[in-house]
């Protein structure tokens, strides 16, 4: 059983955890990225730790389990010369250091989180990370930190910022604060503005093994009574994410994940009764996660085709033009609340139609 401080339900929606799964923050256990993990912890024992950091990689891989196992352990350690970080062979910090559990309860006074949050006034999380949550999140840089130790703040993710708070964070990257970390999440780091990125030291973590996947996925406290084959088989057709596989551990998305592969399977040849019925079931907000779920494994597919197609640019244009689409209308659906089924049903016949350009 991996190691989770406080877990609890959540009174609203956050998106950057995954329902019946620990959020991040009460993560004390991070399995695969080791090598990464030991870049952060030499850069602060050496004295080097660059003061912002973009984690970047695919959703659900462990990228804010990381940035807040580094956050605990600076603020936990604030002295990089002390014996305990000199000894120190990771980012580990106890369970019952005080430290821990103030973050595990959002509660830390030094360290901020901008991401999208609960908005009690509108009753709903913002489709964007604004400029007045980002400056929210500055607060912190204003007010010395306890015990002169580090002031942290953790982006999750970059990929939400709207123009106005990329450029209010670009600002504070330009003239960080004395002793500031920045660790920016992001699931697409080339999608932000090259003068964040070059302000920042990269850290990019891989896609996990399946069987990483399912090891995580057994350890945590609500899916370890799943049956065992049922951790593997998520975990294979999870792509190396632990998101996706919890996803999948759910006996009515897999069988979702099953129809959808096998229209695809069949393209360019197209079932309409099996892709209305497809449709139906990301109807209203009982779909919302199947519809999440679809554009994903179509963006996937796609990036396929492009891989695949690279060595003939003719054929990528067509392919692009879907994606760009694709991704316009999943925002639009969710900002604007409109119907799905029309938008999956454009989908799939906008993908067999890509089928003529194949040899």
């Amino acid at each position: 059983m991996l190691t989770v401080l406080n877990h609890s339900e959540s009174q609203h929606e956050e998106v950057d955890r995954f329902a019946a799964a620990p959020h991040p923050r009460e993560m004390l256990s991070l399995i695969g990225h080791e090598t990464a993990e030991r870049e952060l912890l030499d850069s602060f024992r050496a004295g080097r730790l660059h003061h912002a950091w973009l984690i970047g990689g695919e959703e659900g891989i462990g990228k804010a389990t990381l940035a807040y196992r580094m956050a605990r352990f600076v603020l936990a350690h604030p002295d990089p010369g002390s014996m305990e970080v000199m000894l120190a062979t990771d980012l580990s910090v106890p369970a019952d250091h005080p430290v821990a559990a103030q973050i595990a309860a959002g509660a830390h006074p030094d360290l901020a989180v901008i991401r999208r949050a609960w908005d009690s006034q509108r009753k709903a999380v913002p489709t964007e990370i604004r400029v007045d949550d980002v400056r929210k999140g500055l607060d912190i840089f204003t007010k010395t930190a306890g015990s002169g130790g580090y002031r942290v703040a953790i982006v999750d993710a970059c990929d939400d910022l709207n123009a106005s708070g990329a450029n209010a964070l670009l600002k504070t990257l330009e003239e960080p604060p004395a002793r500031s970390l920045w660790l920016l999440i992001a699931h697409q780091p080339r999608r932000l503005l090259p003068t964040i990125r070059s302000r920042c030291r990269s850290l990019s973590l891989r896609p996990l093994e399946a069987e990483t996947v399912a090891r995580i996925t057994r350890g945590l406290p609500d899916f370890a009574e799943r049956e065992p084959n049922l951790h593997m088989r998520a975990a294979a057709l999870a792509e190396g994410s632990v998101r996706n596989a919890l996803t999948l551990l759910d006996p009515k998305s897999l069988a979702f994940h099953d129809s959808l592969d096998s229209l695809m399977d069949n393209l360019p040849a197209l079932d309409a009764d099996a892709v209305d019925r497809l449709a139906e079931q990301m109807a209203g907000r009982a779909g919302e996660a199947s519809f999440r779920q679809f554009c994903d494994r179509v963006r996937h597919w796609l990036s396929g085709e492009l891989h695949r197609r690279a060595p003939e640019p003719q054929a990528l244009q067509p392919l692009a033009e879907v994606w760009e689409r694709l991704n316009r209308q999943q925002i639009e659906a969710e900002v604007y609340n409109l119907d799905r089924r029309p938008m999956v049903i454009g989908v799939m016949q906008g993908l067999s139609s890509l089928f003529p350009l194949r040899s």
